[in-house]
């Protein structure tokens, strides 16, 4: 296998496991507490990146050997995308551990084989941001596909159903939109904090994008009341500038708060991984 390709596949393992190995992240799994899920924990989700890992070097040797139009690269995509969710399911007795991620790894690792086509690593912010736009231009037609009959579906997925009633278009409308949450958001963010300690850093992280970002699982469980509140509580966290182990005895507190009112930012949570990704590449930590 060449040798790039290994070395980011190796980079979008790293990602899975140093998201859900952050701790402590509010709502969500983590080392210390299963958030607000009663059907998964840490171990489940190392069995979840396990079974999704063999399928990281397909998507990637998709977008390095294709050739054609790059909207053409996203059902390949999709076609090995489905293999590994099903792969998931099967480690995970049926349990939706990572679904998003793993669509947004398909669609990001397939640019990156794309752009290996004419680059090499190490990347730098700009190699990153091609990427994003090239993400942009194989999904440019995702949305007008995946929504187009939406209506008429009788089985409808939490995203169909949260498009329907209120127009948003979560982890699709990211991608579409090449992914706008890494590209001005998190990226910038990791890398003008890259001096902290990396956990630290990946906390603060996660408390700015929760504060911004329009979370698909929150609206699902919350509704925009739930996300209006979780965005302001964690501007509030983020503007406090609190010390390291204030912050952590912070999101411990805040965990359980989330808990109770059974709210999980699976959205940010994704978006982290993804971020996590991009930031190894660059060589950020």
């Amino acid at each position: 296998m060449n040798k790039q390709i290994c070395m980011i596949d190796a980079a979008a393992q790293k990602a899975l496991f140093y998201e859900v190995t952050l701790s402590p992240k509010p709502g969500l799994v983590d080392r210390f507490t299963n958030g607000a899920h009663q059907d998964m924990d840490f171990y489940l989700f190392i069995d979840s990146i396990l079974a999704l890992a063999p399928y990281f070097p397909q998507y990637l040797n998709a977008g390095f050997t294709h050739d054609g139009a790059k909207g053409d690269l996203f059902s390949k995509l999709r076609k090995i995308g489905q293999q590994a969710e099903t792969a998931m399911f099967t480690a995970t007795k049926g349990v939706n551990t990572h679904k998003g991620a793993n669509f947004s790894f398909a669609i990001l690792l397939g640019a990156t084989g794309l752009y290996l086509q004419k680059s090499q690593l190490p990347f730098t912010a700009t190699d990153s941001e091609n990427i994003l736009t090239l993400s942009r231009e194989i999904t440019q037609d995702l949305l007008k596909k995946d929504f187009k009959y939406v209506a008429q579906k009788k089985n409808l997925t939490h995203g169909e159903k949260l498009y329907l009633a209120q127009g948003t278009t979560g982890i699709r409308g990211q991608a579409a939109a090449g992914y706008p949450a890494l590209a001005n958001i998190l990226l910038p963010y990791l890398r003008q904090n890259r001096h902290l300690p990396r956990e630290e850093l990946l906390l603060r992280a996660l408390i700015f994008l929760m504060s911004t970002l329009t979370d698909s699982n929150i609206l699902h469980r919350g509704g925009k009341m739930a996300l209006t509140t979780i965005q302001s509580e964690m501007k509030q966290i983020h503007a406090a500038n609190l010390s390291a182990k204030d912050l952590s005895n912070t999101l411990i507190q805040y965990d359980k708060t989330l808990i109770s009112r059974n709210l999980s930012p699976g959205g940010a949570a994704d978006l982290l991984s993804l971020g996590i990704y991009f930031a190894i590449l660059e060589g950020l930590f």
